[in-house]
C-alpha cells in the first residue's frame, strides 16, 4: 500500500480550513434560525402593540370618567366609565394573547448551540 506522507503544515492547513468552514456554517445556521424566530415574533408583537394602544384608550376614558364624575355636571360620566372599563377588558385580553404567543417562541438558535457543542470537542481532537 502506498501512502502519501503529508507535511505538518499541510495537515494544519487542512484542519484550520475545516474549522473555518464549520464556523462559517454555524454562523449561516444561526442567521437562518434567528430570521425564522423573528418572523414568528411579528404576530405577537402586533397583538401586544394593539393591546398597548387599547390600554392607552382605556386610560383616557377612565380619566374622562373621573373628570365627568368630579364635575357632576353631566350624566355622561357613566357612559365614559363603561366605555373605559370595556376597553380595559379588551386590552387585557389582547395583552394576554400576545404574551402567550411570545412564550411559544424559542429563546435562540437551539440547533446551532447543539452543533457547536459537538464541533468544539471534534476540533480539539483534530488539533492534537
Amino acid at each position: 500500500m502506498v501512502t502519501a506522507e503529508r507535511s505538518v503544515s499541510e495537515v494544519l492547513n487542512d484542519i484550520f480550513g475545516n474549522v473555518q468552514e464549520i464556523v462559517r456554517s454555524e454562523v449561516r445556521l444561526a442567521k437562518t434560525e434567528i430570521r425564522e424566530e423573528a418572523i414568528k415574533a411579528k404576530s405577537p408583537a402586533r397583538i401586544l402593540g394593539l393591546g398597548a394602544l387599547t390600554t392607552a384608550f382605556a386610560v383616557l376614558f377612565v380619566l374622562l370618567a373621573i373628570l365627568f364624575a368630579l364635575t357632576l355636571v353631566m350624566p355622561a360620566w357613566a357612559a365614559a366609565l363603561t366605555v373605559g372599563i370595556a376597553l380595559a377588558a379588551v386590552a387585557g385580553v389582547l395583552l394576554n394573547a400576545g404574551a402567550r404567543r411570545f412564550r411559544l417562541i424559542r429563546s435562540g438558535p437551539e440547533h446551532t448551540k447543539g452543533t457547536l457543542k459537538e464541533n468544539v470537542p471534534w476540533a480539539k481532537q483534530q488539533v492534537r
